[in-house]
């Protein structure tokens, strides 16, 4: 396929001040939001298996949550119909109701049952008074002081969480343990989930060896397939993990060709700058349809999208840098949010926070900049960051310090102490 029959080409060419070497981080970021698109196929897993997968379908509730009226605490039950609360009210027990043996009984006016957290109320009973809140009379009467409850306290009433028939969770969900808990609770065993999106990884570079080969001069141990192995397994993404490819074209070339046939999207790390020794670039051109070589950023600036075909297969790519921290960040800030699309995930976009910036922040006009940074909070309640120390692309501890982002915006300059940035926490990142 040329190029200018290529889906690519139609995206960019509408697209303003399209440069594919120099892309704003926006700009970036929406043509890879316009151009990836959900995968196909769906399966049923038990729940226990479910933690982490993408709703297929919605889920409609069987029953209602909860099924029955129910006491929302330890107590006595009784109907205020024509008791004045305002005023204390003798009632006699009639019986008991616990959680799973409901009262079989019917209690007459003036009348009440000792009922426990969960149990059925019966239907002529409207309040629950706390156990706390009454005076025992003797061993068949209690007494309800003024004012101690009013009509309809601590009742959870029928279908008050949920209504039978209505959605529970929706198409796109990604499963976490609370929606575990919902499915159980409407006694849904399994669900229909999206597949897995699956990826292919590879490191380029003849100076990487595999964590605890020997380490000859020259040579480094491979870093980032471990990082994007446990990203985008954290992310619900089946890994197909290709190892280390050399700097040879052709070795390049047929591990692109696996890689498409196998995989719905690859990402590989290195080899898409502009080194002499760099032939990623190169090959990845000769096999497909690549949208953009270089983002206006720091770090990860040499980065590569598109699609790539091999036969009948295509796959789309992701050409990460080669340096961890800017590995990191790429994935972070575009390959996330693909992924979660291609998964059928509802959106799920990065939610910064303001905090006040504790250091200087050094910083160049004309690119955004994602910087490692610690947040905390102070007495009085004020978020702060500051920086990790020196910014390095190579730096991986840095990263491994920090618990959040800072983001800089292209347009800012160095921030001051005291001034406000942008953040966005690590935790529940991915």
């Amino acid at each position: 396929m040329s190029a200018s029959d290529s889906p690519l080409s139609g995206l960019t060419g509408s697209l303003p001040s399209y440069n594919p070497d120099s892309l704003s981080v926006k700009l970036a970021h929406d043509l890879i939001a316009s151009f990836v698109s959900r995968v196909s196929g769906t399966e049923k897993v038990g729940l226990r298996h479910a933690l982490g997968r993408v709703l297929a379908r919605d889920v409609v509730s069987p029953v209602s949550v909860p099924a029955f009226d129910n006491a929302a605490m330890d107590g006595f039950a009784f109907s205020s119909q024509g008791a004045d609360l305002s005023k204390p009210l003798v009632l006699k027990i009639a019986g008991y109701a616990y959680a799973g043996h409901p009262y079989a009984g019917h209690v007459q006016p003036g009348e009440c049952i000792r009922i426990m957290t969960g149990a059925v109320v019966p239907g002529n009973c409207d309040t629950v008074v706390q156990q706390e809140n009454v005076e025992t009379v003797d061993e068949t009467h209690v007494t309800v002081p003024a004012l101690a409850v009013a009509a309809g306290d601590n009742i959870r009433m029928a279908g008050e969480n949920l209504d039978e028939g209505a959605v529970a969770l929706s198409e796109g969900t990604v499963l976490r343990p609370a929606h575990l808990g919902l499915l159980a609770s409407i006694g849904m065993p399994e669900v229909s989930v999206r597949r897995k999106v699956r990826v292919a990884l590879f490191s380029t570079g003849d100076e990487l060896r595999p964590v605890g080969a020997a380490l000859e001069n020259g040579a480094i141990y491979d870093s980032n397939r471990a990082i994007l192995t446990g990203l985008m397994e954290r992310l619900g993404c089946d890994v197909l993990d290709m190892g280390i490819v050399g700097d040879d074209p052709a070795e390049l070339e047929k591990a692109l060709k696996t890689a498409c046939a196998s995989a719905d999207a690859v990402v590989t790390s290195g080899g898409v700058s502009v080194g002499v020794a760099d032939y990623t670039k190169e090959v990845m051109a000769n096999m497909g349809d690549i949208a953009f070589w270089s983002i206006r950023m720091r770090p990860g600036r040499p980065m590569a999208f598109g699609r790539i075909r091999s036969g009948g297969d295509s796959a789309v790519l992701f050409g990460l840098p080669g340096n961890p921290v800017a590995v990191m960040v790429s994935f972070y800030f575009f390959v996330r949010d693909a992924l979660l699309h291609m998964m059928g995930a509802l959106p799920s976009p990065l939610l910064p926070v303001r905090a006040q910036a504790a250091t200087n922040f050094s910083k160049r006009e004309g690119r955004t900049e994602f910087q490692r940074g610690v947040i905390s909070q102070n007495a009085d309640g004020t978020l702060t960051v500051r920086t990790t120390g020196e910014q390095g692309s190579g730096i991986l501890r840095s990263m491994a310090e920090a618990n959040c982002i800072v983001v800089l915006p292209e347009e800012s300059g160095k921030v001051k102490t005291g001034e406000w940035v942008e953040v966005v926490p690590f935790e529940g990142l991915v």
